[in-house]
Parts: structure tokens; sequence; C-alpha cells
């Protein structure tokens, strides 16, 4: 009887928490020096690592990350260790660097029905990833200026994703990915796509998705890519606006 009500309690805590996937495998070649002796999710804002000032906007909901961790991985681990704030973490390696399709595939066996996917080096708002957990499918976007930068997603025209198209010298669309991604398991059931150079892609897996599953797009109120140094030090001076 005892053991039977333990396993309930477990299947109710399941059903009611999340997960969150953050992908930071990579070095951030693009910072130069600053990622010689640490990953650039470990990089620091006011003080404090990029990734902390992500899990801090996390939704409540979420009490399980699985970090996809690489380069200085122990950086990563002796920061946060198994747990954080109340929260479970999990890390998972990536030794080959062969895109972010590969990347959470290699969390496949660990990840329940539905999670939410970011990236480890970019800053978003705490209302835009809540708003996320609504969707069962879902690619989060932010209107740009010069789509020949990002991704940017194709959409129907009511919402709904299309297709992602890599930096477009010209584009009708405006809405750059931004790297966050509501996902449920249906995703594990297509072929990751080829996007080039060994690497797989998850938005280009998860538009092969669009012709059988409706893709929410949503509109994120800010967010803040950092691929520079410069953009480091601008997150410096923003970052007030994700807290």
């Amino acid at each position: 009887m005892a053991v039977d009500f333990l396993l309930y309690n477990l299947q109710l805590y399941k059903l009611k928490s999340m997960q969150a996937v953050i992908l930071a495998a990579g070095r951030g070649k693009r910072m130069g020096k600053l990622t010689v002796a640490t990953t650039k999710p470990m990089l620091k804002i006011k003080g404090k690592p990029i990734l902390e000032h992500k899990l801090n906007a996390l939704p409540k909901k979420i009490k399980e990350i699985i970090f996809i961790v690489g380069y200085h991985s122990m950086h990563i681990i002796s920061h946060f260790k198994h747990c954080y704030n109340g929260r479970r973490i999990i890390y998972v390696f990536q030794s080959s660097l062969n895109g972010t399709g590969g990347a959470l595939h290699l969390a496949k066996s660990i990840l329940r029905d539905k999670f939410l996917v970011m990236m480890g080096d970019d800053l978003y708002h705490k209302k835009d990833l809540e708003e996320m957990l609504k969707y069962d499918l879902a690619i989060m976007g932010h209107k740009v200026s010069d789509s020949s930068s990002f991704g940017m997603i194709k959409d129907n025209g009511k919402g709904l994703m299309l297709d992602v198209v890599e930096k477009p010298k010209n584009s009708r669309h405006k809405l750059a990915n931004t790297g966050v991604y509501m996902l449920n398991r249906n995703f594990f059931d297509y072929e990751l796509v080829l996007i080039g150079k060994g690497e797989f892609g998850l938005p280009q897996t998860l538009a092969s998705m669009a012709a059988q599953h409706k893709i929410k797009v949503h509109t994120a109120r800010a967010w803040h890519p950092i691929g520079n140094a410069e953009d480091l030090k601008k997150a410096e001076e923003i970052i007030q606006t994700f807290l």
C-alpha cells in the first residue's frame, strides 16, 4: 500500500512538473580570448554567469533542468552541482558537436512528454518563457530589421510555423528564431535534418513536423543574443529588462 502511494505521488509530481533542456556544450569561438579558459554560458553579467540568469528566468513549473554540456563542462557542473534553487539538475555530455538536433537527441531517454528547450547563451524574458509552456509545440521568434544575420521563421500567416530559412538576404518574414522551443516526444519520431558540416538542426527538424502538427510561433517581448564580446557588454546595460 505504501509503495503504491509513493508511486502515485511520483507520477503526480511528473505530471505537474516540467523539464527544461539547456544547450551549453559549445565554446563560443566568436568571444575570442574570453572563452579560452571557460565556456561562453559561464561568462558573467553583473557578477553572475549567463546560465544563472537563465535559470532564474525559468517558470516555476520547471522542476528539472537538463544541461547538455561539453567544452569546459566542469565549470558548469561545479557551479550548479545537482540542484539549484530546488530544481534537480542532470548533465548530458556532447562529445561531438553535431548540431542542436544532435544535442537534443542525447537527452531522448530522460525526457518526458513535454519539455522546454533553449540555448545556453542568450537572454530571454520570464513572461515569454512562461507563455511558451501553454503550447504543445512552439518556436519563439523576435522581430529583427536585418534578416541576413539570423535564421528567419517562415509562417503561414496565421501564427503557425512552416519553415526556418537561414540568413536570407531579403525576407518578408520578420521574426528571427531565438532558439527557444516547446517540444514533445513526437519530435523524436522524425529523422534529424542535416544542415551541413555534420550538424543536425533542431529548428529544421521541427519544421519537418509542420505538415502533420500545428507549431505555434510565439513573438517574444525581448531577446538578447550573445554572440561576441560587444553583445556581452550590452547585456550588462540591459539585464534589468530580463529580470
